[in-house]
């Protein structure tokens, strides 16, 4: 019973300091240094951005990088949303490859400033990825998915190594092909019900040399969301074959916000 009330008398003093937290004056924000929410794609996990992440702390950036379930494209909008929730500074936030179909979604979050897509799929409202992709050529990596037998999906090690990461060395694309996160197959299909693009600036990171998203594609979702673009010779994964490249670009979007 003593333990019961303890807990509870705990309970309240952390509820106090949550209301406390919240109480605190609008606008005091505007003086802060933007907080960077980095959201990963599929066959990967929040380590997929542990090359640019000290280059924005070394710029006294804080920086949270979500783990997404890649079970479901509402499952990782809520992932993503809890990260929003428990931020007090204003967001950068930025998606890699099916992550900009999260950020996308999440985006319209009232802490969001600006949008960082980095090789990523930036759907309109009522659009999938399906949607997205049916009238330009399959990129050659979809010839390396592999569906187990609940529908998830992976890419085989050639996959990973020839056409996720071609420009990564051997050791590298060994450790992506092991770790990588299976994506639920039937995430491709699901539609977007906001598009935080439409109010919120954006910023895309073009990868010339994608096998994953055709470049084609990548160009026209940029100019669709009217972004600030940079183009790069690289394979899907510019945060980790050109970190310091990508890392400029999410620091131009929070330079904006600090202005």
């Amino acid at each position: 019973m003593a333990s019961f009330a303890k807990t509870a008398v705990l309970a309240a003093a952390l509820g106090s300091t949550a209301l406390a937290a919240n109480a605190a004056p609008v606008g005091t924000s505007d003086n802060r240094k933007p907080t960077v929410v980095l959201v990963h794609g599929a066959f990967a996990d929040g380590s997929a951005w542990n090359k640019v992440i000290p280059l924005l702390q070394n710029e006294g950036l804080k920086v949270v990088s979500v783990q997404n379930p890649l079970t479901s494209l509402a499952d990782d909008v809520a992932a993503t949303r809890r990260a929003l929730d428990n931020e007090t500074d204003p967001v950068v936030l930025v998606g890699h490859s099916w992550g900009g179909v999260v950020i996308t979604e999440a985006g319209r979050h009232e802490s969001v400033k600006s949008l960082v897509y980095v090789a990523a799929f930036a759907p309109s409202e009522g659009q999938s990825v399906a949607e997205l992709t049916k009238d330009y050529p399959t990129p050659s990596g979809f010839a390396h998915i592999i569906a187990d037998k609940e529908g998830f999906l992976t890419l085989s090690p050639e996959g990973v190594a020839k056409h996720l990461a071609q420009d990564l060395p051997a050791d590298q694309t060994s450790l992506m092909a092991a770790t990588q996160g299976p994506v639920r197959g039937r995430n491709f299909e699901e539609k977007v019900s906001d598009a935080g693009w439409k109010t919120k600036p954006s910023w895309y990171v073009i990868s010339e040399q994608d096998h994953m998203i055709q470049p084609d594609l990548q160009k026209a979702m940029a100019k669709k969301i009217s972004a600030h673009v940079v183009s790069l010779s690289a394979g899907h994964t510019p945060q980790l074959s050109q970190p310091a490249e990508v890392a400029k670009v999410i620091l131009a979007a929070a330079a904006e916000i600090s202005k």
